[in-house]
């Protein structure tokens, strides 16, 4: 579960910086940054509630 997160987390990074640096594409970096900070987020709670249990 947490390779596919930290593969989710570069795959947003990665099209934040192509959105930035094509000045057409600005709208893939604000995607980009909204499902990055999303992904973070969640891997945040789905590690709280997995150490709640434990």
């Amino acid at each position: 579960m947490w390779t596919v997160l930290w593969i989710l987390i570069v795959a947003w990074a990665v099209l934040a910086v192509v959105g930035f640096a094509i000045k057409g594409l600005l709208w893939l970096a604000i995607i980009g940054l909204v499902l990055f900070v999303g992904t973070i987020v969640f891997g945040m709670i789905r590690r709280r509630v997995g150490n709640s249990h434990a």
